[in-house]
C-alpha cells in the first residue's frame, strides 16, 4: 500500500487524467481495472474514473510498486542549466522574464539542456516553489515564446490555474504585446496597421507576405509606429494584432523596411558592425482584461517594460 497527497496544482481533474500523467508506464486498461477493483480510493472511499480530485485529497494505492519506480526521476535534466534569468516581475502566480537574445525559450535536439523554461524550472527547484515529486501533473510553463535571436517578455505560469488563464487571455487577445525594432530606411507612413497573409515553407523555416489572399495564407496584422530615424535607420514601436511565425520581421520587408541585422528577410543589407541578431525586442507588456481573470485580476492594466534594449542605446 502507497499514499499520495493531491497539491494544488493537480487538482480540479479527474482521477483518470491525474493517473495517467503520475504513471506513464501504466496501460489505460489496468488502470480502469484497478478502479474497478477498488486497488485506489480517495480518502479512504471507493472511486470512479471521473471522480473529481480535490487539494489534499489523499489517494491510497494497492498496485504494484514498479509503476511508482517508473514515475519517480531522481535526476532532473533542467538542473543542468544555468540559473541565470532576467527577471521583470514576478510573484506567487507568474513571472515575466526579459530573456536575451540568443537563448531558446525550449529546448530543441541540438540545444538540450539550456533553454529559458529550463532555467525557470531551476530556479523555481532551487526556491522551494517546484518540486516534480510533489506536482506530479504539472510542470510551471511558458506562456508565449519568441525566436531564439529575438529578445525581450515571455511570461511564465507557475501553477496550473494561472497557466489556464493566461492561454485564455493570450487567445481572446487580452494581453497586448509591443516590440521595438531597427529597420532600414524610413516608411513612408509615420503610423499605419498593414494587412497581409502569412505563408510558411516549414523545410526552410521561413514565411512569404502577400497583400491578397492565397492558399494556406493566414490573416496577418501589424500596428507599427515610427519613433525616430535619421534616414538611413528608423527605430519603430510594433504592436501585434495578430501572432505568426516571422511576422514583424517578414511584414516589415515586405513594405520595403526589413529589419536590421536580420539574415533571412535582409539579406542584401549589411548590417552595422555588432549586430549578431536582428534588431527585435518584445519590451512592453500589458495586461487589458476584458473579462473575468480569476486569481490573476489584480494584473489589469498593469504594464510592464524591460528596462533596456540593445539596439536602442545609439539610436
Amino acid at each position: 500500500m502507497r499514499q499520495l497527497t493531491i497539491q494544488p496544482n493537480d487538482a480540479n481533474q479527474r482521477l483518470d487524467k491525474f493517473m495517467q500523467k503520475r504513471f506513464k508506464t501504466m496501460p489505460k486498461s489496468l488502470l480502469y481495472k484497478y478502479i474497478r477493483k477498488k486497488c485506489i480510493k480517495v480518502n479512504g472511499k471507493k472511486c470512479d474514473i471521473d471522480t473529481q480530485l480535490k487539494d489534499g485529497d489523499v489517494l491510497t494505492f494497492y498496485i504494484k510498486d514498479e509503476f511508482f519506480e517508473a514515475a519517480q526521476e531522481k535526476h532532473y535534466d533542467f538542473l543542468k542549466a544555468p540559473k541565470k534569468l532576467n527577471i521583470v516581475y514576478e510573484d506567487e502566480n507568474l513571472m515575466l522574464l526579459d530573456k536575451p537574445p540568443g537563448i531558446l525559450v525550449h529546448p530543441d535536439q541540438s540545444y538540450h539542456f539550456d533553454s529559458l523554461i529550463s532555467r525557470v524550472l531551476h530556479y523555481l527547484y532551487d526556491k522551494g516553489e517546484y518540486d516534480p515529486e510533489l506536482d506530479q501533473a504539472f510542470t510551471p510553463a511558458t506562456v508565449n515564446r519568441i525566436d531564439r535571436n529575438t529578445g525581450g517578455i515571455v511570461i511564465a505560469a507557475k501553477n496550473a490555474e494561472s497557466l489556464r488563464i493566461l492561454n485564455a487571455k493570450m487567445k481572446t487577445r487580452e494581453l497586448e504585446k509591443y516590440y521595438l525594432c531597427l529597420v532600414y530606411g524610413k516608411p513612408r507612413k509615420t503610423e499605419d496597421t498593414l494587412h497581409g497573409y502569412l505563408t510558411k515553407n516549414e523545410s526552410k523555416n521561413t514565411v512569404r507576405v502577400f497583400t491578397t489572399p492565397t492558399d494556406g495564407g493566414k490573416e496577418i496584422k501589424t500596428k507599427y509606429r515610427v519613433l525616430k530615424s535619421n534616414g538611413k535607420y528608423s527605430l519603430v514601436e510594433v504592436e501585434l494584432l495578430t501572432g505568426r511565425t516571422h511576422q514583424i520581421r517578414a511584414h516589415m520587408a515586405s513594405i520595403g523596411h526589413p529589419l536590421v541585422g536580420d539574415s533571412k528577410y535582409s539579406k542584401n543589407k549589411k548590417a552595422p558592425e555588432g549586430f549578431r541578431y536582428q534588431a527585435l525586442y518584445s519590451y512592453k507588456l500589458k495586461f487589458d482584461f476584458t473579462e473575468d481573470a480569476g486569481i490573476l485580476n489584480y494584473l489589469n492594466g498593469r504594464e510592464f517594460r524591460v528596462k533596456k534594449v540593445w539596439f536602442t542605446q545609439d539610436t
